[in-house]
């Protein structure tokens, strides 16, 4: 059976070296477009879907089944790490000069991180 080419999901990241938009589907090796912007590089992304599956087909390959999405329902917003002393004792010293407990100060610090990779 013929896989649909919009199901696999696709990763854009800004490139220096390419000064330009990356766009990759993790589950063809070595699938990947450029883009002049985030749009472009998707467009470009789904074309190289495409041709990935058509070489494919024509060559026999076995083609990766679409890794499926993750919602947020096999999560419970609870995970436990382990880090060095001298790490916890810095975030525990911050989190008290924050007035926070240890775990807001963590999350604050994973959302911001998180918020400045995503723009």
């Amino acid at each position: 059976m013929a896989k649909k080419q919009t199901s696999y999901p696709i990763e854009v990241f800004w490139s220096d070296e390419d000064a330009g938009f990356i766009a990759i589907a993790p589950d063809l090796p070595g699938c990947s477009a450029w883009g002049a912007d985030e749009a472009e590089a998707i467009r470009e992304a789904h074309d190289a879907i495409g041709a990935w599956l058509k070489a494919a087909r024509a060559a026999g390959r076995t083609i990766p089944e679409p890794t499926p999405p993750l919602d947020d329902a096999g999560f419970s917003g609870k995970f436990l790490m382990r880090l060095p002393r001298r790490l916890h004792a810095d975030l525990a010293r911050s989190a008290k000069r924050e007035g926070v407990s240890l775990n807001q100060y963590v999350l604050y610090l994973l959302s911001e991180r998180n918020s400045q990779r995503a723009t």
